[in-house]
């Protein structure tokens, strides 16, 4: 035993006692080795550019493909403005047609019952109708007075002397205290002029002169009537003998010499009154009273 344990120590003597041996890489084989790394390194690189290059492509793609969706939308709402458009002009040619149509029979009408331009867009004095005389301008005009004071809770809201116009009652209200008003029979627009609105009554005028608007002048002319372009004041004038001018509008509250149109659906968007009616509202209706018309 001793002589193996003896023997074991003296081999790891001996290989102790062995020089180490170092290996140096040729020059061949150090450029090789750079050759490698270079090459591991440009094949890196390559594949980096690559990636790079498809997600650039892939990008322009999602890119074009949300332009492509934008563009179909545009046309899709460009085509559906295109036909909501030819629709409403379709629509306002039907009723466009329609409207003259019904100008057509009602022209029809009206020529079948009055002689003369006149006559048809305001009337004459009827046979029969009663002249009376106001001291006051000498001159002559229907009197049919149609006032009276009546208890009226709708006007608690309006101010006293404001003037309230309901169309289809044909009655015009001056709005006094206590909940009561004075109440007139009119005439208003016919169909297709009646309108709605609040304004002031910004002039008043005795016997006024009448001048029909443009737009008058022109519709009654494509149909072959012709109108003055001015009819100074009296008894046979169509604005009868006050009027009371409401503002930002062509619209009148004023007389007539048709005492026959009043409670009827005559004008052409004016409130027509009698005669004596008129001048009794004139003489109440301060410049500057609210004017409130309802359909």
């Amino acid at each position: 035993m001793r002589k193996f344990i003896a023997a074991a120590v003296l081999a790891v003597f001996a290989m102790a006692a062995v020089p180490q041996v170092t290996y140096s890489a040729t020059p061949a084989e150090q450029e090789l080795l750079v050759k490698k790394k270079k090459a591991a390194e440009a094949k890196r690189q390559a594949e980096k550019k690559k990636a790079a290059a498809a997600q650039k492509a892939a990008e322009e793609k999602k890119k074009k493909e949300a332009l492509a969706r934008k563009a179909a939308a545009d046309k899709k709402k460009k085509d559906l403005a295109a036909r909501k458009a030819k629709e409403e002009k379709q629509k306002a040619a039907l009723q466009a047609k329609r409207k003259k149509a019904a100008e057509q029979r009602q022209l029809a009408r009206r020529d079948a019952l009055c002689d003369g331009l006149l006559e048809c867009l305001f009337g004459k004095p009827r046979s029969g109708v009663q002249r009376a005389s106001f001291a006051s301008s000498g001159r002559r005009a229907a009197d049919r007075p149609t006032s009276e004071v009546v208890a009226w809770n709708e006007g608690e809201k309006y101010a006293p002397g404001s003037i309230v116009v309901k169309t289809p009652e044909r009655a015009l209200y001056l709005v006094m205290e206590n909940g009561e008003a004075r109440r007139y029979s009119v005439g208003v627009g016919r169909d297709g002029f009646q309108w709605s609105g609040n304004s002031r009554i910004v002039d008043k005028q005795e016997w006024p002169t009448w001048r029909p608007p443009q737009v008058m002048i022109e519709r009654e002319a494509a149909k072959g009537h012709f109108l003055p372009a001015v009819m100074e004041g009296g008894p046979e004038n169509p604005l009868g003998a006050r009027a009371l001018y409401i503002g930002g509008t062509m619209y009148r509250i004023h007389g007539t010499n048709n005492a026959a149109s009043i409670g009827g659906a005559v004008s052409s968007g004016c409130i027509r009154m009698m005669n004596s009616d008129v001048i009794d509202l004139y003489e109440r209706v301060d410049l500057g009273a609210k004017v409130y018309v309802y359909q």
